[in-house]
């Protein structure tokens, strides 16, 4: 793709919240940049455009679409790529299934998700749709390691106007609860691929009746590159729910913390598990009617509530099943979500935070706060969660008016460690041994199973590896103090270690290489005392502590800058997260207020257009200094959405944030004809404020209709995300 075919800056369309947030923001940002000759495109990657990119031969003419995500996964790995990405729906089965409904609602014919495939047909389209599911998108796009922390406008704002903290208090009965053993952590091997094991390979079973099946085929290992293997014990995962389930304590709420969202394949399934283990009786008395329904534990309790509906005898032995075990950890007391209806809602990066940051409290079916016992059956990063609430009820709740910022250096391009894993993850259907097996028949790592056990493998490529080590370092000499996140017990981690201490030395510089659990203790210490700290970390805690820290300090992390310096020259701005959206839709449908916090797209904006500066734009250079400017005073005259009908919501945050732009490129003297062609506008905008927040509200407060959940109709959309006709005349 040459330099022409390319657009200045790519927008993706994605779902949910931020996507009708673009609805509002983007026709800004168009306006404004096409004002200095800057193009901006967009790119569909939301879960209903991937859906009907991938099914063409079932879609009329008119009805279909390019496959985006394969074209923006070929453009970041070029110089020329300048991609800001919101962040997207890694759909759970249940998702992928409303939007598939939805589709075929519509009239658009694409295929239903085979369960069980018995012909190649259906076995093709359920491949297609597992590509799908999951976290998708990040795989494709992430060419490079993530650099992700809080502006100084952001962090400043966050110190002098602090979010609610709940109190800790010594005595809490909130804690994290993991296996003692048998799971990935402790069963993980590892190595590292030499020059003459380079090449193709394969992951073989073979049962205990000598039969063999080949579970993958075609891998290709580089030198370099670490592989992983491990598996999760089946029947070590179910004692463990019996186990925690007979020993909670009265008052006390259960929980279990995942993210079936990533992790597509495995924890769908542990979510099943402990569904089981929850509803063990009533399983055991109606499991052959169960059958007959098609209830799968993976699907949760909601699917199961659906299709046991208006059966009397059913519905009242699950109640009473219910009501027989501990009170649960609810996702939404008032409508009656528990903690396992659906596996996609007990996303662990934005639930264990929120815990954390309330106190060690969680809500139960009562609607009344309560202390929580967290399941994270895992050890590979639940020590993360269980030192930092063992911290808070040491030391108390943290102080956000003086505490440090911590950033994040993350290792995640090409696919890196378990997020990479979904096409190498099988639950084993009979006992035997797993191998991966290379080309030249050298069995490189192997371990013995059960039915049941969940067998996964991943990789972490060597120049990614020491991308991230650059990355680490150069962060750690701009802020001073750092620690490698590295378990010296773990296997991976092991393999890790062998290039970070190499690099540190022949770099000249001391950074400490931690387990996360003193990691987490290291960093929490220095964080209360004011310091800033960079966390340097593998693609899981990448994720994990970019919401946990975030949310302590700044109240969210959909407000954190995130920078993805692609490996071939390219910059990916990301704009944080969106583990809120759904409720947020729902009030938009509700009443028409959408309480989203554009400040994430905010900060992506201004480093996209920097980025687009250092290929030589000034303009670019230019807009991407007023971006902050306005920002800045978003945050300062707090011009932020609110929550309640009746407030500024996000349409009329865009409106300020429109309103300080204009006003900073005005005043700007770098550039005299961008800024006589936005002084007029800046004038226009200040001068009818009070008409354009007047037409703002006339919808505030009404029904939504969007037309739609994961197909939107852009007339409706805009009809409730662009409803000040004054403002619409000004940007154009």
């Amino acid at each position: 793709m040459t330099k022409s075919d390319t657009p200045d800056i790519i927008y993706t369309i994605v779902d949910e919240a931020p996507e009708l947030a673009s609805a509002s923001l983007l026709p800004i940002i168009r306006s404004f940049a096409g004002k200095a000759d800057i193009s901006v495109e967009t790119r569909n990657i939301s879960v209903a455009g991937r859906i009907l990119a991938v099914f063409p031969e079932y879609l009329t003419e008119e009805q279909k679409i390019a496959d985006d995500l394969a074209g923006l996964g070929e453009l970041v790995k070029t110089p020329d790529a300048n991609v800001i990405k919101l962040p997207n729906i890694s759909a759970s089965m249940p998702q992928l299934n409303a939007a598939i409904k939805e589709l075929q609602d519509k009239g658009y014919a694409v295929p239903s998700y085979p369960y069980d495939p018995q012909t190649d047909e259906e076995k093709d389209i359920q491949k297609r749709y597992d590509g799908i599911k999951g976290s998708a998108v990040n795989p494709v796009l992430r060419e490079g390691n993530s650099d992700r922390r809080s502006a100084k406008a952001v962090k400043e704002y966050a110190k002098a106007n602090p979010h609610r903290m709940g109190d800790w208090s010594a005595d809490s009965k909130t804690h994290v609860a993991s296996m003692d053993g048998n799971d990935f952590y402790a069963n993980e091997k590892a190595t590292t691929i030499t020059a003459d094991q380079a090449g193709g390979a394969k992951i073989v079973f073979t049962g205990e009746d000598g039969s063999t099946k080949v579970l993958k085929d075609g891998l290709s290992y580089e030198e370099g590159t670490i592989v992983d293997a491990t598996f999760l014990s089946a029947s070590a995962l179910s004692a463990f729910v019996k186990q925690e389930i007979a020993s909670m304590e009265p008052g006390v709420l259960f929980s279990v913390h995942l993210k079936a969202t990533m992790m597509k394949v495995s924890d769908p399934i542990i979510f099943g598990h402990f569904v089981k283990g929850y509803l063990e009786d009533f399983i055991a008395k109606h499991g052959d009617k169960l059958k007959e329904l098609g209830f799968n534990p993976n699907q949760g309790l909601g699917d199961l509530e659906a299709k046991i509906a208006g059966n009397e005898e059913l519905e009242a032995d699950y109640k009473a099943a219910m009501a027989a075990k501990p009170d649960m950890y609810m996702v939404n007391s008032d409508k009656g979500i528990t903690n396992l209806h659906v596996s996609s809602d007990v996303i662990i990066d934005a639930s264990m935070p929120a815990v954390i940051r309330a106190g060690g409290i969680g809500w139960g079916p009562d609607g009344k706060p309560a202390p929580t016992k967290c399941c994270i059956p895992d050890n590979c990063y639940a020590g993360v969660y269980d030192e930092t609430i063992e911290f808070f009820k040491q030391n108390g709740k943290l102080d956000v008016t003086t505490c440090g910022a911590v950033s994040n250096c993350g290792l995640m391009a090409q696919k890196a460690e378990e997020y990479g894993s979904h096409p190498t993850t099988f639950e084993m259907d009979a006992p035997g041994t797993v191998q991966i097996v290379l080309d030249s028949g050298e069995v490189i790592l192997e371990h013995k199973v059960e039915t049941g056990d969940i067998w996964r493998s991943c990789t972490a490529k060597k120049l990614p590896i020491l991308d991230w080590i650059k990355l680490g370092i150069n962060r750690t000499k701009a802020t001073g103090l750092a620690a490698f996140w590295l378990d010296a017990n773990r296997a991976h981690d092991a393999e890790l270690i062998k290039y970070v201490e190499p690099a540190l030395k022949e770099a000249g510089i001391e950074i400490p290489i931690m387990a996360p659990r003193e990691a987490t203790r290291f960093t929490l210490e220095n964080m209360v005392q004011g310091k800033d700290v960079v966390t340097i970390t593998g693609n899981v805690l990448r994720d994990y502590l970019t919401d946990l820290f975030p949310i302590l300090e700044l109240g969210t992390s959909a407000k954190m800058l995130s920078i993805v310096s692609l490996m071939q020259g390219g910059g990916l701005f990301e704009t944080g997260a969106g583990g809120t959206a759904p409720k947020h839709v729902q009030q938009v449908i509700e009443e028409s207020h959408l309480r989203w916090d554009s400040l994430g797209e905010f900060c992506a904006l201004g480093e996209s257009f920097k980025f687009l500066a250092g290929k030589g734009d000034a303009k670019a250079g230019v807009l991407g200094d007023a971006v902050e400017v306005a920002t800045q005073k978003v945050l300062e005259n707090d011009k932020s959405p609110k929550g309640r009908v009746g407030q500024l919501d996000n349409r009329g945050s865009h409106y300020y944030f429109a309103k300080y732009w204009a006003e900073a490129l005005a005043a700007q003297t770098d550039d005299a004809e961008l800024a006589a062609a936005f002084a007029p506008i800046a004038k226009e905008l200040a001068d009818k404020e009070e008409a354009i927040l007047a037409e703002i509200a006339e919808v505030d407060g009404k029904p939504g209709d969007m037309g739609g959940y994961y197909l939107l109709d852009a007339d409706k959309v805009a009809a409730i995300m662009r409803p000040s006709a004054t403002l619409n005349a000004i940007i154009g």
